[in-house]
């Protein structure tokens, strides 16, 4: 892979440039040196594989619901290969993993109960429209 521009990091990540930038700005990127010098590439600042990787590597934690802070820490963690405070950090996750999952469980039920109520044939306004209404 060769030196990439801002750009196409931004597109080989799956992000915008102001994402990769952001990211410079919150210290979870390199920002490259401008190069001196006229001639092809001068003044561009350019983009190797690990920028790559370690854009590819954001994204996905972010995908794992992480915090960019937590991110941080994870990226942190990389270099000094501390595996118990990654595991700490997974656990916390995992945790608020399982609290969202049972607060989506809890809405299936109570929309599943809803529509359910609403097709039954009842009289009066629909139970859906009642119950988004209440609040």
């Amino acid at each position: 892979m060769t030196a990439l521009t801002i750009a196409r990091l931004a597109a080989e990540g799956g992000v915008g440039v102001e994402t990769v930038r952001y990211y410079q700005r919150r210290g979870l990127l390199d920002t490259p040196s401008r190069p001196h010098g006229a001639g092809s590439g001068g003044g561009i600042r350019r983009y190797g594989p690990a920028d790559v990787r370690r854009l590819r590597f954001i994204r996905s934690a972010q995908a794992a619901g992480f915090t960019l802070e937590q991110i941080g820490e994870l990226l942190d963690l990389d270099a000094t290969d501390d595996r118990a405070r990654a595991r700490a950090l997974a656990a916390k996750r995992l945790t608020a993993l399982d609290a969202q999952i049972a607060e989506l469980e809890r809405a299936r039920t109570s929309l599943r109960r809803l529509a359910h109520e609403c097709g039954s044939g009842s009289d009066g306004p629909c139970p859906i429209l009642t119950a988004f209404d209440a609040g």
